[in-house]
């Protein structure tokens, strides 16, 4: 699949955010964009990494888990999931999935893995969750508890169809499983959230929907929510390096164990 660099990609944004390499000056200009009229936004990129190595320690160290689903990879940086997960728990199992034709030119990079533990990329869609779940039984064991991540991908699935994708990919797994999301809001700074969206969207990028604070809980409807509950990316469970741990940001995350 040829990649069009002359409209912003969620991943290349993203990786502009980071401080890195792949992207174009059309993702520099919608960054830059939606940096006018959120500041904060460049910080995010960073937030989110920092959350999900905070959520792969906790269910490591806190829940025994072992194996990881990754949906909505992204470029790979530093600290990717499975890095984190292996230097706790080396026999680690982690399986990334994206649809994205950059984020599988890197792909190479997600592919190291201890000899203990393994790693495995399948190139999927969200809103395909069973080609998701056959690629993942390659590496995965669906007897044993798994973290399935969604970080800033649950905006760009824009229909309610997202609650029952989210809830099939569970489905298979046992009692212990646990889910982490990570989604813009606009359910404090509503007015200028919903002028990112309107931004991001003119620009001709993939479309996404702000929700409200219900409205990603929703997601945990049949989990049981952790605390802190739903707050903003830095707020959940900070340490002592946490970034940004004094601030509120319109990014907000969960986590939720199944029953």
């Amino acid at each position: 699949m040829p990649i069009d660099t002359s409209v912003a990609h969620p991943a290349r944004v993203w990786d502009y955010w980071l401080g890195g390499k792949d992207h174009y000056p059309a993702d520099c200009e919608v960054g830059d964009q939606l940096g006018e009229t959120i500041p904060e936004v460049v910080l995010w990129a960073r937030a989110d990494r920092e959350f999900l190595g905070r959520v792969v320690r906790h269910v490591i160290t806190e829940a025994g888990v072992r194996q990881f689903l990754d949906i909505g990879t992204g470029i790979p940086t530093n600290d990717n999931t499975h890095q984190v997960a292996q230097r706790l728990a080396p026999e680690s199992r982690v399986v990334y999935v994206d649809n994205d034709p950059i984020v599988l030119a890197h792909a190479r990079a997600l592919l190291t893995s201890s000899p203990e533990g393994a790693t495995d990329y399948i190139d999927a869609d969200l809103h395909d969750p069973q080609t998701i779940l056959d690629g993942a039984s390659r590496t995965l064991e669906f007897s044993k508890p798994v973290l399935i991540t969604l970080l800033g991908i649950l905006e760009f699935s824009i229909t309610d169809e997202a609650y029952t994708v989210v809830n099939r990919l569970l489905e298979p797994f046992p009692s212990g499983s646990h889910l982490a999301i990570a989604c813009p809001s606009n359910e404090t700074n509503t007015e200028a959230m919903d002028e990112v969206a309107r931004k991001w969207n003119d620009s001709g990028a993939t479309p996404i929907v702000m929700r409200s604070a219900a409205g990603l809980e929703r997601f945990f409807e049949r989990l049981e929510l952790l605390e802190p509950g739903l707050v903003p990316l830095p707020k959940w469970r900070p340490d002592a390096g946490t970034l940004y741990a004094d601030r509120d940001m319109d990014f907000y995350c969960a986590v939720g164990r199944k029953p």
